[in-house]
């Protein structure tokens, strides 16, 4: 029976991961042994070390991978293959992804430890892995006019946008089937049960806070699905057409009451100011005359062909009285 210190540090052997150096060094061997310096074999040495580093050789009772014994076989026999057939299988293995993607690997159905790959080149095992693309790029969609009654029993049509992207794509990947149409339908009905609360005057002004509310409530609803909501908008809000027009109406009645306010107002005026003048025209007899010669030089300016001249009142009394 084998002593335990023997006993564990085989296990942490077998559980080691492949470092860096130990590639290097396992390649460093390789070109030792074969003193012909085949080009071939030190290549394929370096596709083997690269595709062992995604093999972590433990035991198949680890609860950390949960693959078990006929997944490592699996996986092994996989990995025996693509050595034997380099370089044709290296077509298989080596896949890129753009800046704004990110891969999520599935190996066995089991998502791998680290995340999400990319951007740039990354290796897989043909027949045992498989992954998803997730697209990192904002993305903008229409939120359909939606009939809503409003807190004081009206009924309005409002739209909007959305603009939300991937954060966490294992996240968008593992805990929902579609996080696109999710987002979609979730968007709808928070902006029925945000505008339900809110009565038709604060619709129509307060659509900033509105907007707010409504991003707040779908980011923390899509948090944990690895979505991020950047901006929510108001689009349109569309009344019913009897609603305009009695709208319309109240608008024009109150224009019109204002505009007889004012007229009624600037007659008061007109009014105290002739009073005040006819003060300071009864003081002075010869004022009135003034005043009738003012008039006749702002007729004469208007290029009239009729030219009334008035006569004094003193002189029509006088002409009155020698005719008695």
């Amino acid at each position: 029976m084998a002593p335990k210190g023997r006993r564990a540090q085989g296990n942490r052997e077998e559980g080691e991961r492949i470092t860096p150096f130990s590639q290097s060094q396992a390649i460093l061997d390789l070109t030792q042994r074969h003193e012909s310096g085949d080009l071939y074999l030190a290549v394929l040495a370096l596709y083997s070390v690269h595709l062992f580093s995604h093999v972590r050789w433990v035991k198949s009772d680890d609860s950390d991978t949960g693959l078990g014994l006929c997944g490592w076989i699996l996986v092994i026999t996989s990995l025996f293959f693509t050595i034997i057939t380099f370089p044709i299988s290296i077509w298989m293995c080596i896949k890129i992804i753009k800046e704004y993607e990110r891969a999520i690997i599935f190996r066995l159905g089991r998502i791998l430890k680290g995340g999400a790959k990319g951007p740039g080149l990354f290796f897989v095992l043909p027949c045992t892995d498989s992954f998803i693309k997730v697209d990192m790029r904002t993305i903008s969609f229409d939120i359909p006019p939606q009939e809503i009654l409003t807190k004081d029993s009206v009924t309005v049509n409002v739209d909007g946008v959305v603009y939300y992207r991937v954060q966490n794509a294992t996240l968008a990947v593992a805990n929902i089937t579609n996080a696109d149409s999710a987002t979609r339908l979730l968007a709808q009905t928070t902006l029925r049960n945000v505008l339900g609360t809110k009565n038709l005057s604060q619709i129509l002004s307060d659509r900033e806070e509105i907007a707010h509310s409504m991003q707040a409530t779908l980011d923390d609803a899509t948090d944990h699905w690895g979505i991020k909501v950047e901006r929510v908008e108001i689009k349109d809000v569309k009344l019913p057409v009897q609603l305009q027009r009695a709208m319309a109406a109240e608008a024009e009645a109150a224009r019109e009451a204002r505009a007889k306010v004012i007229a009624a107002e600037g007659e008061m005026n007109a009014s105290r100011a002739l009073k005040e003048a006819s003060l300071v025209i009864t003081e002075s007899p010869a004022a009135l005359q003034l005043r009738y010669l003012q008039t006749l030089t702002t007729i004469a300016a208007e290029k009239n062909s009729t030219i009334v001249f008035p006569l004094p009142i003193n002189m029509l009394q006088g002409i009155m009285g020698a005719n008695r």
